[in-house]
């Protein structure tokens, strides 16, 4: 009898946790306005909100969501910063983002003067995009952009490919590892 009954209490206890199911971690952010020197898991900056991180430290992931604008000075993300239909994106200033940085169907946006381990990837954007001063890890890809591109003076371990961008992306001076392609054939 006494085991049966440990074992309905072991039950119970552990249908009690698994009913309360995973929660939302207390440093993940959502960011309008400014955070500065901290620490913090995620960073999401919501539908036509503005955001600035300055010296922020981001465990995670920054994710821009639709007419959203992100500026981030000095940073260091441990993930990717990613955009869609966004507003404006920068990284500038030292940052440091271990993995991609993934523009997708916005607008405006650059990384200047910053390290990114992984690609920096610019696709289908409408507004001026800047990729300068950048030591990358990876490659840096330009497709289907309208609102001209600059890349310039940057050290590119992967490959720096350029697709049916209106204009042609500008830019010169970058040592890159892999291969230039198409429209950076030059660059």
């Amino acid at each position: 009898m006494r085991k049966l009954m440990l074992y309905a209490v072991a039950a119970t206890m552990l249908l009690g946790l698994v009913s309360l199911g995973p929660s939302a971690s207390a440093d993940d952010r959502v960011c309008r306005g400014t955070i500065g020197k901290r620490t913090v898991d995620n960073v999401k900056v919501p539908k036509g909100a503005r955001c600035t991180l300055k010296g922020t430290r981001v465990e995670g992931n920054i994710i821009v969501n639709r007419g959203g604008f992100l500026e981030a000075i000095g940073v260091r993300v441990d993930g990717n910063v990613q955009a869609q239909k966004a507003k404006n994106v920068i990284v500038r200033a030292k940052s440091f983002v271990n993995g991609d940085v993934q523009l997708e169907r916005g607008r405006k946006g650059r990384v200047v003067g910053s390290r990114v381990e992984g690609n920096i990837q610019y696709d289908d954007q409408r507004g001026r995009l800047k990729v300068v001063k950048v030591v990358v890890g990876g490659d840096v890809q330009a497709f289907q952009n309208t609102g001209g591109v600059v890349i310039r003076g940057n050290r590119i371990d992967g490959n720096l490919q350029c697709k049916a961008n209106k204009p042609a992306p500008r830019g010169g001076n970058n040592q890159v590892s892999g291969n230039k392609e198409d429209q950076c054939k030059r660059l």
